[in-house]
């Protein structure tokens, strides 16, 4: 079976949002981390639970996805000014040279984008052995994008001789996890909670481009020098190469074109904690903090590429054109583009390398809250992820409710890394079934290919049986 696992990562280079709408973007849903009825606040903190007996409906039970970033689709993908006196072509990214402000949606650091899926696919909830316990088994999906602005410059080619463009960085990351859960009161006042969790690992892709350098060359084209390095760990992957010659010297080489998957299966296994404790001082305030994730994935096998011609010539970039006929669709025009992406990255196979590690990177989640009325909750809420180069965190302010005992839910404001949000929860619990949806960000206006314009989003839902 032939896919584009690694050609879509090289898309996201410049095309990251051509990518949002397939899935493989959340961590939970933080605008429900202090509503008392949400089944699933023991994923945000072990420690809080409330003793509520459920089942989730399999495949529906807690689906959350997310994405968090600097710089979006709306700044890659643009309106063609000479549409339609001079093109028939609507749509064209940011490097056509006839865009005045093509760059200006760009961060002038690092452009990063952090996507993340969690679809549960069973979770069940209930009283026993002097506390209360949770198994839940998860499918998950992890991206991770870093792209320096002068990137985005030379793609663009605004002129210069030289460009530095320092270091980009993707990883994209997809498991199973089984968890097994257990919160304890110690005492009125306190209580604690963790998991065990079991991970099954799907697929790890890991590709960065470091200290990379371009200057132009005789031809108009360009020298790119720098190191280049992919890790990927997939059941029954390879690369494809082909023979290109060298430009300074009279010999030939093997360079990978693309990728082919033959069958998916289980490609790693691994372990991670869930660590949390809840405290109450008095009746109107409690005090929370957890660490998840903290584990890692071990894969059986590293197929690995790297440019060993660390200067090598490249043609340069050359803008696309973005509309919904065969002929130029956007999944054609994202193939030009990793097409474009393989030349510049100057890959080479070198064959399997045994056995690699990887983190999932941990979540440090901190929060107080305090009961105003029976009805009105504040809260403060402290997300951190703690992931190197990728890490990111985010302050949470919120307002909750809970007018009848079957209804509750709130409204909150956030900061983060990346940008300002509001979110909101609505969760719905009459006797025998719980259903919830919210969101951290609103999804905001989307492209006619359903993909949202900003890089933040998220949508989160839920259908349970409770007894």
């Amino acid at each position: 079976m032939r896919i584009n696992y690694i050609r879509y990562i090289l898309v996201l280079v410049v095309l990251v949002f051509l990518m949002i709408g397939k899935p493989v973007a959340a961590q939970e849903l933080n605008s429900a981390y202090f509503t008392d009825g949400f089944l699933y606040r023991h994923q945000m903190n072990p420690a809080l639970t409330d003793s509520i007996n459920y089942i989730a409906v399999p495949g529906v039970g807690n689906i959350n996805l997310k994405m968090m970033g600097n710089f979006g689709y709306q700044d890659v993908v643009r309106y063609n000014p000479l549409f339609p006196t001079q093109s028939s072509k609507k749509m064209t990214t940011f490097m056509n040279p006839y865009i005045e402000d093509a760059l200006d949606g760009f961060n002038k650091n690092n452009n990063k984008v952090n996507a993340q899926a969690k679809i549960g696919i069973l979770s069940v909830g209930f009283n026993g052995l002097k506390g209360y316990n949770t198994i839940d088994v998860n499918a998950r999906a992890i991206l991770n994008l870093r792209i320096p602005y002068e990137y985005f410059e030379f793609a663009r080619n605004i002129g210069n001789n030289h460009y530095d463009l320092g270091d980009i960085d993707a990883e994209a990351i997809a498991f199973t996890e089984i968890a097994f859960g257990h919160s304890h009161k110690i005492s009125d006042q306190l209580k604690v909670g963790g998991k065990f969790k079991v991970l099954l690992g799907l697929g790890d892709a890991k590709l960065s481009l470091h200290n990379m350098t371009v200057d132009l060359a005789d031809n108009q084209k360009w020298t790119v020098f720098g190191d280049v390095k992919s890790d990927v760990s997939i059941k029954g992957f390879e690369y494809q190469s082909e023979m290109k010659e060298y430009k300074s010297r009279a010999d030939s080489y093997q360079r990978v074109k693309d990728v082919n998957i033959d069958g998916l299966g289980i490609s790693g296994l691994g372990a991670a904690l869930d660590l949390g404790v809840e405290w109450e001082p008095t009746e109107k305030w409690n005090v929370s903090l957890a660490l998840l994730d903290l584990g890692f994935i071990c894969w059986n096998k590293d197929y690995y590429a790297t440019n060993t011609q660390k200067n090598f010539v490249f043609d340069g970039f050359h803008d696309i054109t973005l509309d919904k006929d065969s002929e130029h669709s956007i999944d054609t025009q994202a193939d030009s583009y990793a097409d474009q992406f393989m030349d510049f990255a100057h890959l080479e196979d070198q064959g399997e390398q045994g056995n690699r590690t990887s983190s999932l990177g941990a979540t440090l989640n901190i929060g107080a809250s305090y009961q105003v009325l029976d009805y009105l909750k504040l809260g403060l809420l402290s997300s951190t992820k703690i992931n190197g180069i990728h890490s990111w965190t985010e302050g949470r302010v919120s307002a909750n409710f809970s007018p009848f005992k079957w209804l509750d839910g709130g409204f909150n404001f956030a900061l983060n890394s990346y940008t300002g949000s509001v979110g909101w929860i609505v969760n719905i619990h009459p006797k025998r079934f719980n259903f919830f949806i919210g969101m951290d960000h609103l999804i905001g206006k989307m492209s006619k290919e359903m993909i949202p314009l900003s890089s933040n989003a998220s949508l989160s839902t839920g259908f349970n049986i409770t007894f």
